[in-house]
């Protein structure tokens, strides 16, 4: 067993130790620091423990100094070596992973010092309570990682399953508004791009007067209008994404659309959260809704890389709302951009 041990840890080199489990390689940076912040580091001399076979594997392990051997014993009372970690690698990551018992022993092979997820006193029951978004992203690139590996043996996890579409809409709804949230757009959007695929963004030109005026909850139900909208939009194309950016700002996504279905989506949703009824004062007069700044684009035609697009429009968005709202731009396309 470890002789030392410490919690969470707040060291900055854990994030980059953490992103060579393989279950963390695809995180995102804001998920992979807090996981670093919900992690510790324990030491271990030389012929101590780590774990033994039959535990549940309730944590994995990174290497970060010394050396770590795995093995198996035998009914003869002889051990079968099975792997040597040294530094920077991950071990126990697909037990976690499954949830199993590790089915060998560890123990180190010099002084080691390792960083383990989570810390000391923690179990992932803990972290789905604390931070529920960020468990299921875990949780999501755990099944991608036990499926990948199982693939290899002709056995496959079916995204289709009820429970993988509820965890998908844990990990990546806006609490707030219903939206798919910024972090599907970064992580999972990208795979399902087909060309061409239309992105509009808006963002409503007064909302900060209105929250001034009447408060953050006449701003959330604004927002919750507005998300209405967007997902109207999308069932009426039979196809795409709505999501929440940031704040107030959010996108349609239309795979399969073009430019003339862009921009015909783009002034669509101008005029409709211009029309949207206004929102209720407690005193005084309503507070009529915003016109609405919205910025349209098509990938791959505006440019090759999808990232670069988005942030483009963001800029092309914040322009037009820069200059005083009420419109509808294009965003100019990037040299070198697909015809």
């Amino acid at each position: 067993m470890p002789q030392a041990s410490s919690g969470p840890a707040a060291d900055p080199g854990l994030p980059s130790l953490l992103r060579k489990a393989e279950i963390f390689s695809s995180l995102l940076d804001d998920d992979l620091a807090y996981a670093a912040s919900r992690a510790g580091v324990i030491r271990l001399a030389k012929g101590a423990r780590l774990f033994d076979a039959g535990q549940k594997a309730q944590r994995f392990y990174v290497v970060r100094s010394g050396g770590i051997r795995v093995f198996r014993s035998r009914p003869d009372g002889g051990e079968d070596e099975m792997a040597l970690f040294a530094s920077g690698d991950a071990l126990g990551d697909f037990d976690f992973a499954r949830g199993a018992e590790y089915d060998a022993s560890a123990e180190a092979v010099e002084p080691t010092e390792l960083v383990v997820f989570p810390g000391k006193d923690l179990v992932f029951d803990d972290l789905a309570r604390e931070r529920p978004d960020a468990a299921a992203r875990l949780l999501l690139r755990s099944l991608a990682m036990i499926s990948g590996r199982l693939r290899a043996t002709h056995k496959l996890i079916s995204e289709n399953a009820p429970w993988v579409r509820e965890l998908h809409r844990q990990a990546y709804e806006d609490p707030g508004t219903g939206l798919w949230s910024k972090a599907f757009v970064d992580e999972e959007l990208p795979r399902y791009l087909v060309s061409p695929t239309s992105l509009v963004m808006i963002k409503p030109d007064r909302f900060k007067v209105l929250v001034d005026s009447r408060g953050h909850a006449a701003g959330d139900e604004a927002m919750a209008r507005i998300a209405g909208v967007l997902q109207s939009s999308v069932r009426a194309l039979g196809r795409g994404w709505a999501v929440r950016v940031r704040s107030n700002e959010t996108a349609v996504i239309a795979p399969g659309c073009g430019r003339e279905v862009a921009e015909e989506l783009a002034r669509s949703i101008g005029e409709k959260i211009a029309d949207l009824e206004p929102v209720p004062a407690s005193r005084g007069t309503p507070f009529f809704l915003f016109s609405a700044s919205v910025a349209y684009s098509v990938w791959p035609a505006d440019g090759e890389d999808w990232k670069e697009l988005f942030v483009r429009s963001q800029d092309a968005l914040m322009a037009a709302w820069g200059e005083g709202g009420a419109r509808v731009v294009p965003v100019a396309p990037a040299p070198g951009g697909a015809p």
